[in-house]
């Protein structure tokens, strides 16, 4: 009787012992090249190590003249009314966009154009973007507003033409039913079912263009990246530490100012 007792083994996602052992040997290998092609090597890992804690060491205690310090605030305000006004403009132009992406709302030839765009646009990195509309538009706000507008429209129509694909087609059928025209349809039937979610992509979406509002700057696109980049290039590091502390707590208000926004309207 006890011959016959299998003995449980658990589920493995290899056929047997040398398929995994292989696996796990390639793995490393191909790690390992990685690394050779990457240039990173122990002594020079270290070397960064090294580097920044001496860099650390350099930016303690954060610190900033009066100069300095209004400078930083008016930046840190651009960067935030940046970041208000892409998420506005980012929102009305995608709404137009999440409809006519939605499969169950529009022909399938509308459909796949609508979504080509999304996808252009989710596919370009935040920097790059900048560095194309600082190119056409110059140094400032111009292009800073227009980059966090152009990544809010991939984000926010992507995620809503998702919501409009999972309304409940009960409503529209309904007033399909009644003789209500497409319009009456899409404003009764589908609008209030997705206004909560709405307007939480809204506010999540808020809170990403302000982190991205610190960033574009580098390359130019205003806000207090351009501030945080000048201050290591002239070597104040201590200045420096003292922006990125402001803005880690602007960033933290923002998401706190986002979460509780979430939670009461969804």
């Amino acid at each position: 009787m006890a011959a016959d007792q299998q003995t449980w083994r658990r589920p493995t996602a290899f056929y047997n012992r040398t398929v995994k052992w292989l696996f796990y040997i390639g793995s490393v290998l191909f790690v390992g090249l990685l690394l050779s092609r990457t240039g990173v090597s122990p002594g020079r890992f270290w070397q960064g190590i090294l580097f920044g804690i001496d860099l650390v060491g350099q930016m303690v205690p954060p610190t900033a003249t009066e100069t300095q310090f209004n400078r930083m605030m008016e930046m840190l305000g651009e960067s935030v009314a940046m970041s208000m006004l892409a998420t506005v403009l980012g929102v009305l132009i995608s709404i137009p966009f999440g409809f006519l992406a939605a499969e169950n709302l529009v022909p399938k030839p509308v459909y796949y154009l609508n979504r080509s765009i999304i996808m252009v646009s989710r596919s370009l990195h935040s920097l790059i973007v900048a560095i194309i509309f600082v190119k056409a538009f110059g140094l400032g706000v111009v292009a800073g507003v227009l980059t966090l507008s152009f990544k809010t429209i991939g984000y926010w129509s992507k995620l809503f033409a998702e919501d409009l694909e999972d309304i409940d087609r009960g409503q529209m059928e309904a007033i399909e039913a009644t003789g209500g025209s497409r319009l009456h349809t899409i404003v009764y039937g589908v609008v209030p079912q997705v206004i909560p979610r709405a307007i939480g992509l809204t506010v999540y979406r808020w809170d990403i263009n302000i982190r991205q509002s610190t960033i574009i700057g580098i390359v130019g696109a205003g806000g207090i990246g351009t501030v945080i980049l000048a201050a290591f290039d002239k070597y104040q590091y201590q200045y420096a530490s003292t922006i990125l502390l402001a803005i880690v707590a602007v960033v933290m208000v923002g998401e706190a100012i986002s979460a509780i926004t979430r939670r009461r309207v969804e």
